[in-house]
């Protein structure tokens, strides 16, 4: 029977793993993912999940132990933050090449010299070249969600590559939330049981992650940015298929709000999309025709799905909670591409780094640029949002 509870981010993950069943699970702890392991450790020591749970030496241990198991065919999951998925780096480009379904969970935090523990998303926008797919919730109940969802993309043999679920540090790993918690014979009819593409078996020996020659190397990488495109359809697949089975759906890649008619648009990731749905709700109730774009979806990156959506607008932001250093935020660089030719014009705008406030009055400012812009008036291509003093 499906239960409601009040439950952080970091908590909704844990319910979210406990249901679906992994049976190894590593990790090192670090602030501010401790939570989701110590909840998942409290399942393992009552007995509510079946798993063997390892206590790693590091992160990048962590992911290596996650490559193991995963490749011995059984369901595998661990989490981190921020330093602790910059540790991971080496090894997450092992899986997938060899297709490994790994559900990775990132709570994100800054990185780095000068970081805090607060939100922004230069941890895991670093590592979205990896190969692994790569989604952003905004609130709890999208957080356990996805990780049901997670699995089932993942492993479908079509699919086949690792999944980064992340959410926001604090802001939502730590905000106690109303979580619908699903039924544990619903998810285990979702999620059918993981049968292995591959697996390791020393009755039937095999190798895997060796050196590439240049005679192979190339055709490798093509057939993962191949299987990549690939799971933009199974994404949609799924959430509608979780749809009629749990009654929630989340657009697959991309969901819009108030964008029939809309002529600007924003576009939005992670809890940044609650805040800025009420600075529409605003805007429109004093007539601007405003509409809302949420990025669910890094990897695949959505291209088409953002055609379509802004095919009208007369001019489009994009919020960025990160910054390609001496350039621009990397959602802004990805939504250019997609839109390269199409005359609209695009604004970047880079709010909310380190954990900083992000207000209504900040997305009615972000709108105020597209007016300017739509307009026909010269506007920056980037505008920082909400600094200090004079800059």
């Amino acid at each position: 029977m499906r239960s409601v509870k009040a439950l952080t981010g970091n908590a909704a993950a844990a319910y979210g793993v406990m249901l679906c069943r992994p049976e190894v699970i590593p990790n090192y702890p670090i602030t501010p993912q401790t939570i989701i392991i110590e909840q998942i450790a409290d399942f393992i020591n009552d007995g509510e999940l079946d798993a063997d749970f390892i206590p790693a030496d590091s992160e990048h241990s962590a992911m290596s132990m996650a490559i193991g198991a995963s490749a011995t065919g059984v369901r595998t999951f661990t989490t981190t933050a921020s330093q602790g998925l910059a540790l991971m780096h080496e090894m997450l480009y092992v899986p997938p090449q060899v297709r490994l379904p790994i559900l990775l969970v990132n709570v994100n935090r800054s990185l780095g010299a000068g970081s805090g523990i607060w939100v922004e998303y230069n941890d895991s926008m670093a590592e979205r070249d990896s190969g692994w797919m790569q989604a952003y919730a905004e609130d709890s109940q999208e957080v356990l969600d996805m990780v049901i969802q997670a699995y089932r993309i993942a492993e479908d043999p079509r699919v086949v590559l690792p999944f980064m679920l992340c959410l926001d540090g604090f802001i939502l790993s730590h905000t106690v939330e109303r979580v619908e918690v699903p039924d544990q014979e619903e998810v285990d009819s979702f999620l059918p049981k993981f049968k292995p593409l591959n697996r390791l078996d020393p009755k039937d020996p095999m190798s895997i992650n060796i050196a590439v020659s240049p005679a192979h190397s190339m055709e490798m990488r093509y057939q993962l940015d191949r299987q990549m495109a690939n799971a933009r359809p199974v994404i949609s697949e799924v959430d509608d298929l979780f749809a009629k089975a749990f009654g929630r759906r989340y657009g697959g890649l991309i969901d819009t709000y108030r964008m029939e008619d809309a002529e600007t648009a924003l576009i939005t990731i992670g809890t940044a999309t609650s805040t800025a749905r009420v600075a529409v709700d605003e805007l429109r109730s004093e007539g601007k025709k405003v509409g809302l774009i949420k990025l669910r979806f890094m990897r695949p990156f959505p291209h088409e799905e953002i055609r379509k959506a802004v095919k009208n607008v007369k001019a489009l932001g994009v919020f960025d909670r990160s910054i390609s250093v001496n350039g621009f935020g990397p959602v802004f660089t990805e939504v250019r591409n997609s839109l390269y030719g199409s005359g609209i014009p695009i604004t970047d705008h880079i709010a909310g780094i380190g954990g900083r406030d992000l207000k209504v009055a900040t997305f009615k400012e972000m709108f105020s640029v597209l007016d300017q812009s739509a307009s026909g008036k010269k506007v920056r291509d980037c505008t920082w949002h909400g600094l200090r003093g004079e800059m």
